[in-house]
């Protein structure tokens, strides 16, 4: 079976992602914000590498977590109680993408090319995706970027430079994702390291389900909050 080649406001159901590669649905198409926007409202995001087409995925199971459901370790609830760092938001978006990006230790390449890149930066002017960074005495040291439609945010990537970094940017969009009553954030595929934070896996009608419900609430219209203080 051969993934599908998707139309600009279409793509095949997701019942018909391949099981091997699994979660594989189509292929081609454009990484504009309509196609971008349509593929996460039906639970469908792009992963590609440099010389590929674009190709477009609905794994099954998913892997998500819940706000609520982060788990914080010892060594973490230390580095919230400290001033080590801070939280920004979308002060330093193409910046968080770019480290995201960037090689990582034991790899040779990255799937963020710069098509992708340019994309996301679109969707970040348009006010869908946004980064929270975590800073320290003004350097940028670790963050994630992601897409938020309605009550869900798709997580994309994180990054760090310094010991809990991301795990710190993620304990605070979190908190803050409590608040303003988000269903789950997207972590697309399973990793030791996010199950490690409480991520898991659920059956894709069932993540199909929620976001199709999630998408369609009323979205944050102001995105910037600062870091929350933990016992």
């Amino acid at each position: 079976m051969q993934p599908h080649t998707p139309d600009i406001n279409y793509f095949p159901p997701v019942e018909l992602a391949l099981r091997e590669p699994n979660g594989l649905l189509a292929m081609g198409g454009d990484l504009t914000p309509k196609h971008l926007l349509a593929g996460y409202r039906q639970g469908i995001f792009p992963w590609f590498s440099p010389g590929d087409p674009i190709l477009w995925w609905s794994p099954d199971p998913r892997m998500i977590l819940i706000p609520s459901e982060l788990h914080i370790s010892h060594s973490l609830t230390k580095t919230l109680r400290k001033n080590t760092f801070t939280v920004r938001t979308d002060t330093a978006f193409e910046q968080t993408v770019r480290a995201c990006a960037a090689p990582r230790a034991g790899t040779n390449g990255t799937w963020i090319v710069d098509d992708m890149i340019a994309a996301y930066c679109e969707l970040h002017r348009l006010g869908y995706a946004h980064s929270v960074e975590t800073w320290q005495n003004d350097e940028l040291v670790g963050g994630l970027y992601g897409v938020a439609l309605g009550r869900v945010f798709f997580g994309e990537s994180m990054f760090s430079r310094r010991t809990d970094a991301s795990k710190f940017a993620l304990a605070q969009l979190s908190r803050q994702l409590q608040k303003w009553d988000f269903g789950l954030i997207d972590c697309q595929m399973h990793t030791p390291h996010l199950a490690s934070l409480g991520a898991r896996e659920i059956a894709r009608t069932d993540f199909v389900s929620r976001v199709r419900e999630l998408v369609n609430c009323a979205p944050v219209t102001d995105w910037h909050f600062e870091s929350a203080s933990y016992p």
